[in-house]
């Protein structure tokens, strides 16, 4: 197959792991089906991508606000001295999926999440205390315009149906004691094999039929968000990744977010709570594959919205990305 191919053939494959992988008895073959290629090609050629740090893994996103579990957003401050004894520590806790660095007096960025019992105000308190953070803020999501991961979509110019209404955050889903059961089960790396999810529906006892139908209907009912791969975008190609806070009036915040939720570059767009020392309220995660053609983006959207009290928070390096394993 020519190079040219070979990479169209690899960024379909790329699209579809995000946000089209099928819940079915032979997902691979089934994707190989839409690429023109075989299952086992497919197979080979996530396991290269595994191999190139590009994949990380292949599992259900979970809405852990449906589980009932409480999550926000955390900046710390860390001295310089103290920052590698910090990141060790938040690498290691379970509540945290994503841990950067970024350029800004607030220079450590994390998010947690914690069950539904867990006082989350001690919660941070401990981790900005065992960082031995100097200052630290918790800004917890109040509405969310746009959630994607599919960086494909950034060059392509591509639509998804990911924008989303705004409207606030989901309540806790009543659950199944089925529905439990394919949850805890269905959160590890899907096996490179020909009928891969056989060997979990095995490992919970159930017939693969009944899995996978129990757990389309989690996906109907927006528990699991998406089922597909995580991918580490700088190794795809997306080096420059700035997390954009915007000051924006109460009034003005739902146009606001939809304007740049609309905008292909933007990842995630968040409302966010705001304290005495941060006023930023809305957050929207803008991608490309450099610093320079990231600050032109961001200033169209300026420019497009008339926004102009606004921060751009380059990230230095990425120390903490994994999807948190909940337990139901």
């Amino acid at each position: 197959m020519p190079d040219s191919a070979h990479a169209a053939v690899e960024n379909r494959l790329l699209g579809m792991l995000q946000s089209a992988f099928p819940l079915s008895r032979q997902p691979y073959d089934d994707m190989g089906a839409a690429l023109g290629i075989s299952g086992d090609e497919v197979i080979r050629r996530i396991g290269d991508l595994k191999e190139r740090g590009i994949v990380r893994q292949i599992s259900p996103v979970l809405d852990g606000r449906k589980l009932g579990f409480q999550s926000t957003l955390i900046a710390l401050t860390v001295d310089k001295s103290s920052i590698k004894n910090a990141e060790e520590y938040l690498t290691i806790h379970p509540g945290i999926s994503h841990g950067y660095e970024r350029e800004h007096e607030f220079n450590i960025w994390v998010t947690l999440s914690v069950p539904p019992r867990t006082n989350l105000i001690s919660e941070v308190k401990n981790i900005s205390t065992s960082s031995h953070a100097r200052a630290s803020i918790a800004l917890p999501a109040v509405r969310v315009f746009k959630l994607r991961t599919n960086f494909s979509h950034i060059e392509n110019n591509m639509e998804e149906e990911d924008t989303l209404s705004g409207n606030g955050l989901p309540g806790k889903a009543r659950l199944l004691k089925a529905d439990k059961k394919v949850i805890n089960g269905l959160q590890r790396d899907l096996p490179l094999s020909s009928d891969p999810f056989a060997r979990l529906a095995l490992s919970l006892r159930m017939d693969t039929d009944e899995m996978l139908a129990q757990g389309r209907s989690l996906l109907k009912r927006g528990v699991i968000r998406r089922y597909g791969a995580s991918i580490n975008h700088r190794n795809a190609g997306f080096r420059a990744n700035a997390m954009t806070c915007w000051k924006v009036p109460a009034g003005s915040v739902e146009k606001m977010g939809h304007l740049l939720a609309g905008d292909r570059h933007v990842s995630h767009c968040y409302e966010r709570g705001v304290t005495g020392s941060w006023l930023y309220n809305l957050f929207a995660m803008v991608h490309s594959r450099d610093r320079n053609t990231c600050l032109e983006i961001i200033e169209k959207m300026a420019a497009r919205t008339g926004l102009t009290d606004y921060i751009a928070l380059f990230s230095v390096r990425e120390f903490k990305k994994t999807r948190i394993m909940y337990r139901v």
